[in-house]
């Protein structure tokens, strides 16, 4: 599936830290099957939302809050003829992590929710798309939305202190060393963790595997170089992909478009 003739981008923005917002509009089908190892929150503003998540097909209406968990697989399209309308956000998992204090990241069931709770909290990071938001504003308002998720959650299990801190190590080593080779022997021996025990606590609180964490990492990278002029295979290489197919296939499993379709569409 490939964006529809009538796609387009209304507004994009950056807000910091390291968490992405856009408004766009989409006929047709927009979104290949896709996973992304961040949270994508959003407003559906106009017209019918649908996409496939979790084996069901769901609708988000206008006015209902669309809640994708990190690496879960999921595609868009618009639901009529009409074409629909939406803000969403992307938010790292460790941005809701930080807040939680080690509980499991929540899950909002079916993906669609209507409650007022979590409207309320979401709006002031989509509300505005014409200014970037400020870093205090930012940091509050996520502050407000992780309460409000995990409160709308059953599980709220905790994680063992050690738990929490060999992952939050592992993420920290694999930003600082994204273009080396990482391996889970490197890891085990950065975070005195047994590397299975680490990659079951590094899922809990990330949502996704230490190995998909980096290559998000890298196609974070990609994006930022492609939207400033490199081409397509310059970007490859640079990100550590070890050819341009490589990278194209990585690229759409993450967002669902080719490296060129994205750039007609979001650079």
């Amino acid at each position: 599936m490939t964006p529809g003739p009538s796609s387009s981008l209304i507004a994009t923005h950056h807000c910091p830290p390291q968490a992405h917002r856009l408004e766009a509009f989409f006929t047709g089908n927009a979104y290949a099957p896709h996973r992304h190892d961040t949270y994508a929150i959003g407003i559906t503003m106009q017209g019918v939302q649908s996409f496939d998540y979790r084996g069901q097909t769901r609708n988000a209406l206008p006015g209902n809050i669309v809640v994708l968990h990190p690496d879960e697989l999921h595609d868009g399209r618009a639901g009529t003829k009409d074409g629909f309308r939406y803000r969403t956000l992307y938010i790292e998992p460790s941005h809701i992590q930080s807040v939680l204090g080690g509980r499991a990241l929540p899950f909002i069931e079916g993906g669609v929710s209507l409650d007022p709770r979590l409207y309320a909290a979401v709006l002031p990071l989509l509300e505005n798309l014409d200014r970037p938001l400020d870093t205090l504003e930012y940091q509050d308002a996520i502050y407000d939305l992780a309460v409000v998720m995990d409160q709308i959650t059953s599980d709220k299990k905790p994680l063992k202190r050690h738990a929490c801190q060999s992952a939050e190590l592992a993420r920290q080593f694999i930003y600082e060393h994204m273009d080396e080779e990482i391996t889970l022997d490197l890891l085990e021996k950065v975070t005195d963790c047994d590397r299975w025990e680490l990659s079951r606590h590094f899922r809990a609180m990330f949502g996704t595997s230490p190995y998909r964490h980096l290559t998000m990492r890298r196609l974070d990278k990609a994006r930022i170089m492609m939207a400033a002029g490199n081409s397509i295979a310059q970007t490859a290489v640079a990100c550590t992909f070890s050819d341009q197919s490589h990278f194209t296939r990585h690229f759409k499993k993450a967002y669902g478009l080719t490296p060129r379709q994205w750039t007609a569409n979001f650079a």
